[in-house]
């Protein structure tokens, strides 16, 4: 049970024996937004979440905090991760996996870029037809199912942006609730480039508040933001704008420090409620109508593989043999560039401005997904020291240190956003020998690139590096991929489906196997998109939330 100190606000406290409606397993983008929507239409709900509960007033402009101990994040020396490229090798301890290990999940300390999927990315598969080598499918929604959602979002949770301004956007019902936040020198430059290359820059909607909106303060521009907690609340987390909405009701609880070993299910196969550890490793069963699992890609399969029982001996909601599979993380090419003229991309967002040009391409050029390119300077001064720099510079000496002054104030990077294409033997599964600090399976991840992931990065770093030189830039760079690690989107991996038999939860993100358990996060996922998944996995959650709601009235989910 929590206690009522610092690290947890007062609110509805249930004991274990309670039968709450809800209980919630993860308290991210997907689980702030199904406990303030649950609760607020009148159900008990409990939310677990395995990391601590911080206020604004605990963040601090802490490097080495924040990202050498990962004060936000989950920790590989307690919950350690295993890798293998193909399922016939033996996976080797590695941090692949990166996940936000704190109420308000990975919404505390995302970049907060915020656009929305178009209608190409839920119909791909039907529209330009199958890849070879890829688990390729359309999901059982259209944009047109998702938009009033969409909408939802940015105006539930505060999303500064301007409508209208991306010639490539979807059709919206709705503009921004919060104009654009101011532009910064990288913008400038970004514009620069896309002017010359024929290419539209557009205001980058952002899930951090440009004005004052609903009792929470503007963004400052302290530009201790991308890693970062926001101490002004003008980041739109979950922690500042859905979670106390659902403390306010009176029915729901949050429960930091809980770390959920398995949920736990009747002989009927119904979901009954889930065992977790408390702050002392102590186990404590909470009983639930029903169960929603919003842990994240990669937590979300590893928790539903370790429920098994003889009546699901594969793991929970697994008839299909699909939980795990399919893992997608978003592509992504870098490239960096160092200007005559100081930038100071580290002050303010990291993102004022974004292109979206490139998000479907010619068809000649033979590949599959597309992307979007921004200019930013994510890297806080030590980051940078350690990686921020051309692989030709030197590591240590006078030349390395005037480098870094020169460089830090003068450097852009662009980041590619583009598509990962499912891939069948692309999982995540337990690992056989390694354990946590708990004594729970570690999350083994079996990855290789799709070719056309390969082909489609090495085209859009070709067009960052072309933007870098439109921009005006004195020098660029590119950096190696292989691919990225660790991973932060992490989606696919329960996919959405009408089918019982390929895939894991219903077009409403309940298991089909489990009609009293809803899945909702980044592993519901049928494609990946073209980067940038919070604001559509929060989408999913408002309308899963609706769904869940109006059938557990109906006693059909509970």
């Amino acid at each position: 049970m929590r206690k009522a100190d610092d690290d947890t606000p007062p609110g509805a406290v249930y004991k274990p024996n309670d039968e709450v409606d809800f209980v919630i397993i993860g308290a991210g983008a997907a689980g702030g937004v199904m406990a303030r929507e649950l609760s607020q239409r009148g159900f008990r709900v409990v939310l677990l979440e395995q990391g601590p509960y911080l206020r604004a007033s605990n963040f601090r402009h802490d490097e080495l905090a924040v990202n050498a101990l990962s004060a936000l994040t989950n920790d590989w020396h307690t919950q350690p991760n295993t890798f293998r490229t193909s399922e016939k090798d033996v996976a080797k301890p590695k941090g692949v996996v990166k996940y936000g290990r704190v109420v308000g999940g990975g919404s505390v300390h995302f970049t907060a870029n915020y656009w929305r999927f178009h209608e190409i990315d839920f119909k791909e598969h039907g529209a330009k037809g199958s890849v070879d080598g890829a688990n390729f499918a359309d999901w059982p929604i259209s944009y047109a199912d998702l938009e009033p959602y969409y909408t939802k979002v940015e105006w539930e949770v505060g999303v500064s942006g301007l409508a209208g301004a991306n010639p490539f956007d979807p059709p919206r019902t709705k503009g921004y609730p919060l104009p654009p936040l101011p532009i910064k020198p990288a913008g400038v430059l970004l514009e620069r480039a896309a002017k010359k290359m024929g290419w539209h820059a557009f205001p980058s909607p952002m899930a951090i508040i440009s004005q004052p909106y609903r009792g929470r303060s503007a963004c400052v521009n302290c530009g201790f933001c991308e890693t970062y907690g926001c101490e002004m609340n003008a980041k739109s987390s979950t922690l500042a704008s859905m979670i106390p909405e659902a403390e306010k009701t009176g029915r729901c609880e949050v429960r930091p420090h809980s770390y959920v070993r398995r949920i736990e299910t009747s002989a009927a196969g119904r979901a009954t409620g889930v065992t977790y550890f408390d702050a002392s490793k102590r186990e404590i069963f909470q009983r639930a109508k029903s169960v929603v699992l919003c842990a994240n890609g990669a937590e979300t399969p590893k928790l539903l593989l370790a429920s098994e029982t003889s009546r699901f001996p594969d793991g929970l909601a697994n008839s299909s043999g699909q939980v795990g599979k399919n893992l997608m993380f978003n592509g992504g090419a870098f490239a960096g560039g160092v200007f005559e003229h100081e930038i100071n991309g580290f002050k303010g967002v990291v993102v004022s401005r974004v292109i979206q040009d490139t998000y479907e391409l010619d068809p000649k050029l033979n590949l599959s997904g597309g992307g979007g390119f921004d200019f930013r300077h994510d890297l806080s001064p030590i980051s940078f020291a350690l990686g921020g720099l051309p692989d030709d510079a030197p590591k240590w000496g006078s030349e390395y240190k005037r480098m870094l002054e020169e460089y830090y104030t003068r450097t852009v990077y662009v980041l590619a956003h583009a598509t990962s294409l499912p891939i069948e033997t692309n999982s995540i599964t337990l690992d056989p020998t390694l354990k946590d600090a708990w004594g729970v399976p570690a999350i083994r991840m079996t990855f290789a690139e799709h070719p056309n992931d390969v082909r489609l990065n090495e085209y859009m770093q070709d067009r960052a590096m072309e933007l870098l030189d439109a921009a005006g830039a004195k020098k660029s760079w590119r950096f190696k991929r292989d691919p990225w690690f660790p991973q932060v989107h992490l989606l696919g991996t329960c996919r959405m489906g009408n089918d019982p038999k390929t895939s894991v939860v219903d077009r409403n993100n309940r298991a089909h196997d489990i009609p009293n358990l809803l899945i909702v996060d980044g592993s519901s996922f049928v494609t990946s998109g073209r980067g940038q998944p919070t604001m559509t996995i929060q989408a999913l959650a408002f309308r899963a939330a609706e769904h869940a709601a109006r059938t557990a009235k109906g006693a059909d989910l509970g």
